[in-house]
């Protein structure tokens, strides 16, 4: 009774997931948190879900749709506690029972897309929080789970695609990351939600080389660099960093580093500029 009461909701939530409120989903999460504990498989090793395969996927994909629900509710407090009870199921898959010699667990494979889905959000998360060593352990550690199999993880749509980023990022080429962002690149739903905090990153990042590369932009060359919408857009972000507006042009602060050292930047904050104003280049040529 209590199996069959929670399959009905865990279908409510995955077939619901996208009109559902944060606070209906609690709701329904909250349920089947219960049926699991009346069940006695809330954790993975608890006796009813170690040693039932059945029980097992259904905690599992509760969690992962709580993680989802997180996600889309923006709250990677919420997000962060799933993950860390989804690293159980996890870990655990492959094996069910309490004896050594256990069993596979039945359909394993059946929810892989879920669990690629839920940590590349989890990798999405360390990157747009900075967390670039735990962003690299956590790779490391899936890689070393596939054997070393790097170019299977860079296959997958969902792990595959904050790999990229994080590298294009890191490479400075922004305007591959705007594109994959734009240009319905981005796995599902629930991965647009970085979008906004990626924008924000890359345009500080941008505004940085600028300050450091140059003495001044024109406006509408600092409209398409920053990939926004309007000149009153860029006035005002132009006006939140501080910069001077004067006869069409923006004029940058006195760079803080000593000389020497800005002239070493240079260079790479100018690869910078030209990679985005290539793009926005190019962007101007479709439209």
């Amino acid at each position: 009774m209590a199996e069959r009461q929670l399959t009905q909701l865990l279908t409510q939530l995955q077939t619901s997931a996208s009109s559902l409120s944060y606070t209906d989903s609690s709701a329904l999460l909250s349920k089947a948190k219960l049926l699991l504990l009346q069940l006695n498989a809330l954790t993975p090793t608890a006796p009813g879900s170690a040693s039932n395969p059945s029980l097992f996927s259904l905690a599992r994909q509760v969690y992962e749709q709580g993680a989802l629900a997180s996600i889309r509710a923006k709250n990677p407090d919420a997000f962060l506690r799933y993950v860390s009870q989804l690293q159980g199921f996890y870990e655990l898959e492959g094996t069910v029972g309490t004896g050594a010699a256990g069993g596979r667990i039945a359909g394993a494979d059946a929810n892989r897309e879920e669990k690629n889905k839920v940590t590349g959000l989890y990798l999405l998360l360390l990157l747009t929080q900075g967390q670039y060593a735990e962003f690299h352990s956590e790779l490391e550690a899936l890689s070393t789970r596939l054997g070393g199999a790097t170019r299977e993880l860079e296959a997958d749509r969902y792990l595959g695609y904050p790999i990229k980023l994080e590298r294009w990022l890191m490479e400075g080429s922004y305007d591959r990351v705007w594109k994959a962002m734009k240009k319905g690149e981005v796995p599902c739903e629930e991965y647009g939600v970085f979008s906004e905090i990626l924008t924000f990153q890359i345009r500080s990042e941008i505004a940085s080389s600028s300050e450091r590369a140059y003495p001044s932009l024109p406006i509408s060359s600092t409209k398409s660099l920053l990939f926004l919408e309007s000149e009153g857009e860029v006035v005002e972000f132009a006006r939140s960093r501080g910069w001077v507006l004067k006869d069409g042009h923006i004029y940058f602060p006195s760079a803080e580093p000593a000389a020497e050292e800005a002239e070493q930047e240079k260079p790479f904050s100018q690869l910078v500029i030209e990679n985005a104003l290539g793009y926005a280049r190019e962007l101007e040529t479709i439209v």
